[in-house]
């Protein structure tokens, strides 16, 4: 299959996948008599892995130290446990993030609870007010 359709197939941008080529997640296609790279069922498998790996929002050091597991399926998966651990904690440190980015978001709206012109606009008060340099009541508690 030509590029157009491994991306089409995969839903991965042809320059991205061009780049995985280039960066060795993906092995060179072989090369029709007019030049054109030749992708088999092989590419499109890895290519799958890649973008699900990356829909996991590991890095692509990760997604390569994984390929590289797939590709020795004989070794053992303790380094391939502690890799999904490691990013298991990234998205917990970052929920909680968005947690308390949430509760910012929510003390800041509490200043605003009515309609009026934006020269008496709490939330914009808040925000001028912590551009000056001054407490804002979106980080005054955070737990």
């Amino acid at each position: 299959m030509q590029i157009k359709q491994l991306s089409s197939a995969t839903g991965v941008d042809i320059e991205t996948i061009r780049y995985y080529e280039k960066q060795g997640l993906l092995p060179e296609p072989d090369r029709k008599e007019n030049g054109y790279r030749d992708y088999d069922n092989t590419h499109l498998e890895r290519l799958s892995f890649i973008r699900h790996c990356r829909a996991l929002e590991m890095s692509l050091s990760q997604v390569a130290l994984l390929l590289g597991f797939v590709d020795q399926p004989g070794e053992g998966c303790e380094d391939v446990n502690l890799l999904v651990d490691q990013q298991l904690a990234k998205v917990r440190a970052r929920l909680q993030s968005m947690k308390a980015l949430e509760k910012q978001l929510l003390q800041l709206r509490a200043r605003c609870t009515e309609e009026r012109g934006t020269h008496a606009c709490g939330i914009l008060t808040e925000l001028v007010s912590a551009a000056h340099g001054e407490a804002c009541a979106c980080h005054a508690i955070l737990d």
